[in-house]
Parts: C-alpha cells; sequence; structure tokens
C-alpha cells in the first residue's frame, strides 16, 4: 500500500508542479522518477517522451500513465494519471471562474508574461536535454539533421518526419553480422 501512496504522491506532486506542458515536465520528471527515487533511468525518460509523442493525447499525461503502469501495472497507471491531471483540472476550473474578471489587470497580465518566460526556459532545457540524449553515434546525427532540415526548411509533416526516422533508425541501426548494434 505505501508504493501506492508513493506512487500517488509523486504524480499529485508532478502535477502541481508541471506548468507549461509536457515538455516542461522533463525537468520535474528527472528530479521526481529518475533522481529521487530512481524508478526510471534518463534514457527510459526519453523513451516513454517518444512513444507519448506518436500517441494520441498529451504527452505529460500518457508519461504519467506509462510509468504508473510499470510500477504498479493497469491500476497503477489509472491512478497515476487521475493525480497527474487533478491539480490542472481543479487549477483550470478555478481560472474559467475568476480569470474572466481579472484577466485585463496590469498584475495579471504581468504575471503571465513572467511565467511565459519561465516556461520557456524549461522546455529549452528539455530541447537541450533531448539532443544531448539522441546523439548516441554518428547515425542519430544524420537522423537528427535530416529530419530538422526536413522540418525547419520544408515543413515536412510531422507524421512523415517520426516515420521516416524509425525506418532510418532501423535500417541504418541494425546489427552487423558478428559486431553487435551498431550506434
Amino acid at each position: 500500500m505505501k508504493e501506492y501512496a508513493d506512487l500517488l504522491w509523486t504524480f499529485l506532486k508532478i502535477g502541481c508542479l508541471t506548468f507549461g506542458g509536457g515538455y516542461a515536465m522533463i525537468p520535474v520528471a528527472e528530479r521526481e522518477l529518475v533522481q529521487k527515487r530512481g524508478w526510471l533511468t534518463m534514457d527510459e525518460v526519453m523513451d516513454y517522451y517518444t512513444i507519448a509523442q506518436i500517441t494520441p493525447g498529451i504527452i505529460a499525461v500518457n508519461l504519467s500513465t506509462f510509468v504508473g503502469h510499470k510500477r504498479k501495472g493497469a491500476v497503477g497507471g489509472a491512478l497515476t494519471t487521475a493525480c497527474f491531471v487533478l491539480p490542472g483540472v481543479c487549477l483550470m476550473t478555478a481560472a474559467a471562474l475568476f480569470l474572466r474578471s481579472f484577466a485585463d489587470m496590469p498584475v495579471v497580465k504581468h504575471a503571465f508574461a513572467g511565467i511565459r518566460v519561465a516556461v520557456g526556459c524549461l522546455i529549452l532545457n528539455t530541447v537541450l536535454k533531448l539532443i544531448r540524449g539522441a546523439f548516441k553515434g554518428v547515425t542519430a546525427a544524420v537522423i537528427f539533421f535530416a529530419a530538422f532540415a526536413l522540418s525547419a526548411v520544408w515543413s515536412a509533416s510531422p507524421v512523415l518526419l517520426v516515420a521516416s526516422a524509425g525506418i532510418a533508425g532501423l535500417i541504418l541501426r541494425r546489427p552487423n553480422a558478428g559486431k553487435g548494434n551498431k550506434r
């Protein structure tokens, strides 16, 4: 029962501390799930983020579900998801009820401007970690730069990018005869 309580408390806390969406959650997830509790490795967090990006739904919610499921099965996945979502639902409900009357106040506008900057910093931090984690060899760098060019220059479809990168990874990183998996 203590494991459930730890799991639920952790995701309730992550839900309260995560602002700015799924990518802003990575530093909080790393601190809580990797460093403090040792429930995951950073590679597992990145793998879960990769899977969460190609599945329907919100990335942070999907991550919560995956971690809960890994720790305590389907019940753990459902409970961690509920605990992660609960603070946001409460905050959105309060905002919907009260923000309209306060939204035009200068202090609220300035607070939101500051929050946007902080969230941008969290997302930049996450992007840098994702890039560092992705570069595990020349093959990964080639796939990264090709996907970046297709996205930034030619506005390629994200579905096309993810599918092409997956296929390229399968083809370029397949084990060589007797040499193991080249990265």
